[in-house]
């Protein structure tokens, strides 16, 4: 069992996530926006965190970009709804983000990507 962290600011999105993630057996933590985020990160020992992108307050590259130069470790998958602009999910991989996903996203392969990235 792992510890995720969702991050985003669509409570609907937070709660469908950890719905799914905690089926699949992982412990999941949940923040409204980045700096929420890294407060929770920096608290608890977390495997993973989903990163939404575009969020009011500290944004998901801003996030992104701390934690992976503050934790050399820490793996993000990135999530946008921006949709027709991939440039914000490229920028989140330039920032450390090891995945990104299109919303809406076919949560099979949010899962599987997890697994993979867990298992590394």
């Amino acid at each position: 069992m792992a510890t995720i962290l969702i991050i985003d600011d669509e409570e609907s999105i937070r709660n469908l996530l950890k719905e799914v993630l905690e089926r699949a057996h992982h412990h999941v933590l949940l923040a409204r926006d980045g700096q929420e985020g890294l407060t929770l990160y920096q608290q608890n020992k977390v495997d993973l965190v989903l990163m939404d992108i575009l969020m009011p307050g500290t944004d998901g590259l801003e996030a992104t970009l701390q934690l992976t130069r503050e934790y050399i470790d820490a793996k993000v998958i990135a999530m946008s709804g921006a949709q027709g602009d991939r440039n914000f999910l490229d920028v989140a991989k330039l920032f450390g983000a090891r995945r990104v996903f299109e919303k809406p996203f076919d949560l099979a392969k949010l899962v599987e990507a997890i697994d993979e990235e867990l298992a590394k």
